[in-house]
């Protein structure tokens, strides 16, 4: 089994940045994507970006130029950088993972956090 678990979500203004984490434990070694997905109040849940095992990243056009996904493999942790906040990026973010990129993009992955609050100000 994997858990995971996001974190450094919070409140900030328009303009701002926040770092999301999103830290894998148990059974790591049978993760080969992560994704992180987003669900505004009232709206379904949409994909923002994914990193699969190589570090290639997969960035949504609509946050692509201020978001960016890394991961730190040591330490099971994948992260979501994101500058430049504007209040349509307020949402809980997810991280979804699984062996497959596919699944991780296609919203099935076998492997999800309980999401963390991001709410931005204008």
């Amino acid at each position: 089994q994997v858990r995971l678990v996001e974190s450094g979500g919070g409140s900030v203004q328009a303009g701002g940045s926040l770092r999301l984490a999103c830290t894998a434990s148990g059974d790591t070694y049978c993760i080969s994507a992560v994704g992180w997905y987003r669900q505004p109040p009232g709206q379904e849940r949409v994909l923002v970006a994914a990193i699969d095992d190589t570090g290639s990243a997969h960035i949504r056009d609509f946050v692509k130029g201020r978001f960016t996904v890394s991961k730190d493999t040591a330490k099971s942790i994948t992260y979501l950088q994101m500058n430049s906040l504007k209040p349509e990026d307020t949402a809980v973010y997810y991280c979804l993972a699984d062996s497959k990129f596919r699944e991780v993009v296609l919203g099935r992955g076998d492997y999800s956090g309980q999401g963390t609050q991001v709410t931005v100000s204008s």
